[in-house]
This record gives structure tokens, sequence and C-alpha cells, in this order.
């Protein structure tokens, strides 16, 4: 991949920035980025090869990356959503029975055999979509902690799950490969809570800080290439390695100097770059030549919205219910797993991203509903 074939990669990532600089849009950054890479890929004017191994490999850093950001927004330390877990678990649960037996129906009515995939798909719901869209309009993890509590499990869930149900025949050693990342994880992220413990990182951050080194983001990369090289070794996607270290570094607390590194080089670079290639992988061309995928992201979209609905079962109000619906990380991963492994069916990867764009946009409208709600309630001064 040459320089010239670089810049432009990054010239058309700048179309993300400029669909989401008008906030009455609502548009996610990163449907301009695809938009750019369908431009200039398989679908459009065919100058760049997604395939090219160069390319894919800056591509799959930068799909580390972004689920890194996506672990990090899990609020694991927040009390108020602690206290709301088994609340949240009771909603999730419910969402899950009804997304699978959507799923078979789905995948009938379809005939594409990916049942599971799509179960995986409805139930999921994004951290790193709905939690910053909340922030936006003001409101509070700890308002809404049952809605937070319930994304973040769906959002743990369906990431693991989702290279299980992608490729099955890869099934054990990816669990295999899994167990291993949880373990690294966990013995990781228990290492550095532990008391005491706290006086070293400050060290380390000062130190870091005088010299200008930055060793925690240069640690955190050796982290994220660690946990990426055991999930290759496994066969497993890279997306797990990053999400797990995400939530390590949630719940250790990410200090302030290592989230601005990480959003500089994940937001600036490899992150763009990543969903350029997404987009530059998809054919749309396909989704012509079959219609009914189609109908079948427009049904991935509206199923998602629907058996979300599940979670009133948990007591959980409707305008948060469908907020949850929001999905994004997932889905992308889906298509993302599929191009890789070769299981998706033409048209198909498209039809995911499009169910995805579906409850972007209705997940947006939610998240305005419940703010205006908490905003009213707030309204209420008493005598």
């Amino acid at each position: 991949m040459s320089f010239s074939l670089l810049a432009l990669v990054v010239l058309v990532g700048l179309l993300g920035p400029l669909l989401a600089a008008r906030a009455s849009w609502r548009v996610p950054v990163v449907v301009g980025e695809l938009a750019g890479g369908l431009l200039i890929g398989t679908t459009g004017l065919r100058l760049v090869d997604p395939t090219v191994d160069d390319f894919r490999l800056l591509a799959n850093i930068g799909f580390g990356l972004t689920m890194v950001v996506v672990g990090s927004h899990i609020p694991v330390k927040d009390p108020a959503v602690r206290g709301a877990i088994g609340r949240g678990a009771l909603g999730a649960v419910a969402v899950g029975v009804v997304s699978a037996v959507a799923g078979i129906g789905i995948a009938a009515l379809f005939d594409t055999g990916h049942a599971a995939v799509y179960g995986v798909l409805l139930a999921s719901s994004s951290g790193a979509l709905v939690l910053p869209m909340l922030r936006s309009l003001g409101v509070r993890s700890a308002s809404v902690a049952q809605l937070v509590a319930q994304i973040a499990l769906a959002d743990i869930a369906c990431v693991v799950a989702l290279p299980l149900v992608v490729a099955p025949e890869r099934a054990l050693g990816a669990a295999v490969g899994a167990v291993a990342i949880a373990l690294v994880a966990t013995v990781l992220g228990v290492a550095l809570t532990r008391p005491g413990r706290e006086r070293s990182r400050r060290a380390l951050h000062r130190f870091s800080e005088r010299h200008r080194f930055a060793m925690e983001l240069r640690l955190s990369l050796l982290v994220l290439f660690v946990l990426a090289a055991i999930a290759q070794a496994a066969s497993l996607s890279i997306m797990l390695a990053g999400f797990a270290l995400g939530l390590v570094l949630a719940a250790v607390g990410e200090p302030h100097r290592l989230a601005r590194q990480l959003f500089g080089i994940t937001e600036g670079f490899f992150g763009p770059l990543f969903f350029v290639w997404l987009g530059a992988s998809l054919d749309l061309r396909s989704v012509v030549a079959h219609p009914a995928m189609i109908a079948l992201g427009v049904t991935l979209g509206v199923g998602a919205v629907v058996v979300h609905g599940a979670a009133r079962a948990a007591g959980l109000p409707w305008p948060q219910a469908v907020a949850a619906a929001g999905q994004l990380g997932v889905p992308v991963a889906a298509v993302t797993l599929g191009i890789q492994a070769g299981t998706l069916r033409p048209g198909e990867g498209a039809a995911i991203l499009l169910g995805a764009l579906v409850t972007v946009g209705v997940s947006a409208a939610a998240t305005g509903a419940v703010a205006r709600r908490r905003r009213s309630e707030t309204a209420v001064v008493p005598a």
C-alpha cells in the first residue's frame, strides 16, 4: 500500500467528521467513514484493494483499538450501575431469549442459515454508542442505572458470543482462546487494582509525564498486541483482545492522559482507517443483485427495536428499552468477522450494517425522549 493511497484513505475518512458536525442530523462519525470506504472501494471507484495484507493489518490494529475504546466505556466502577446489575441482567436475559427465537424466524424467512448470528445481533447493545449520546444530552449514568447495566451486560455477552457463532466450526479453538484472553485480562486487572498498586501507578504516570515517554500508552499497546497474538493463535478475532483490555482499563480507572493518547491514535488515524477499510470491503452491487438483502437489513433493524421491548419485563421504561436497541460495534464486528471467515452471503454484510443504522436512528430519538423526561422530572422543585 503506497503513501498516496494511504493519503486517500485518510482524506475520505474526513467524511465522518463532516457529516457528524451538524448536531441536529445525529449522524455517527463512522457512517461517513464507511461511506468514504464505499466510494473508493469494491462498491465504488475501486481505487483501493481491501484484501492487500498491509491494508488489512492496519485495519485490524484499528479494529482492536476501536474495541479498546468500546470496552473502556463500560462503567464497571459506577456504584449505581453495580447496584442495578440484577435488574439489568434480568432485562438482558429477557431480550436474549426473545432475540434467539426471532433470530431463528428471520434466518428461516430469508433462508440464510445464520440464526445464531442474527440472535446475537438482535440482542446486542452498544455502550460506546448509547452512553455518549446520553452524556451529550446531560443524562447521568446514575439516573438511568438499570439501562446502563443492561447495555453493559449485553455488550459483554454479545462480544464474547459473536466469534463463536460466526464460525461455529472453529468454536472449540475460539472458546479456548477466549478463556485464555479472559484469564490474562483478569490477572492483569487484579494485579493493577490490588491495594498498594495505586502509588506505583502514580509514580509511573509522573515519570512518563516528566520525560514524555508515553509509558502508559506503550504498555497498553504491548498488552493489546499480546492478547491479539493469543487471539490469532486461536483463530479468534482481535475484537475480543481489544474489548478485554478496554474492560481492564475501565476497572482500573483509565488515566486522563492515557485516555487522550488512546483517543488520539484511535480516532485520529487507526479507527477511521478501519471503518474506511470495512466500507471498501463491502459490495453494495451485490445488494442490488439480491434485493432481499435490503429487506433483511430493515427486518434486523426493526426486529432489534422490537425485541428490546422485552426489557419491560424487568421494569425498564419504554423509552429506555428502545434506547438500548442502539447497536453498532457488534454489527460492525459481525461483518468484519464474516468477511474474514468468508461466511457471509452476497449482500448480507451490507444488510447487517443497514439494520444497525436503523437502530442508531431509533435509539437517537429514544435517548432524546429519555433526556426530556429526566429534565421534566428534575424541573419539579419541592416547596
